[in-house]
């Protein structure tokens, strides 16, 4: 069987940069800043990726 296109080449495979992180990516960042309080990983604050 083989794959439908839509599926064979995204953007996110060919590493282009993504605007969304992933909630561990969250956390190092927000330790990085010094701006994570620590204890629970849900409902962390919004993030930018650096540049």
């Amino acid at each position: 069987m083989t794959q439908h296109n839509s599926f064979k080449s995204s953007a996110s495979s060919s590493g282009a940069k993504r605007n969304v992180l992933k909630r561990f990516e969250r956390v190092e960042l927000l330790k990085k800043r010094n701006d994570f309080k620590g204890g629970r990983v849900t409902g962390l604050r919004k993030t930018k990726p650096d540049a």
